[in-house]
């Protein structure tokens, strides 16, 4: 399946329901350099740094994974969960399998990208109800222009929502719905 790609990543705590890991596939003849990266910086292109017991875990998750019906509960958890928060008016992004993505700029129209928006929404999910979130805008991929020296938004403010895997249940979605709705 690889050889029909230029590359690709996975991460193995979504997708191999493992506590850490990753892959990066590069799809190229040249490749030295990556690979002399590679062993520098994290280990072996065989194990990446990673522990017996690790690749194990990541072997047994990618098996799993692929059972159809906890890739449908997946799916669908994400799902219901945007879904509760647009029906009640919260701009958000489309599911993308293992999280939601909440328009923070749309959201709260009256915090200006100078003020990170995308960040303020995080931290509020966190201190209203301990909901754990990640900004990716202004805080993640702003820059600054170089002769001015102002800051340059990212061109999206987002708050993404991923879901852990065999960890919540009904009323846990429910829960995050009454905290971002509040």
């Amino acid at each position: 399946m690889f050889s029909y790609a230029d590359g690709c990543t996975m991460s193995a705590k979504k997708d191999g329901m493992a506590n850490i890991g990753a892959f990066v596939h590069q799809h190229c003849k040249a490749g030295g350099a990556g690979k002399e990266l590679l062993i520098l910086t994290e280990g072996f292109p065989t194990y990446g740094g990673l522990a017996g017991r690790d690749l194990d875990a990541i072997a047994v998750g990618l098996r799993e994974t692929m059972h159809e019906d906890y890739l449908n509960y997946r799916i669908v958890s994400t799902n219901y969960l945007g879904s509760h928060i647009a029906e009640q008016g919260a701009d958000r992004a489309a599911p993308w399998g293992h999280a939601i993505y909440i328009d923070a700029k749309a959201m709260l129209p009256h915090i200006p990208p100078s003020q990170y928006p995308g960040q303020a929404l995080s931290c509020e999910l966190y201190r209203a109800g301990g909901i754990r979130s990640v900004e990716i805008g202004s805080v993640m991929f702003g820059r600054y222009d170089a002769e001015s020296g102002r800051e340059i938004p990212s061109a999206m403010e987002l708050v993404r929502l991923a879901i852990p895997r065999r960890v919540y249940t009904q009323s846990h979605i429910d829960y995050v719905v009454e905290v971002i709705l509040e």
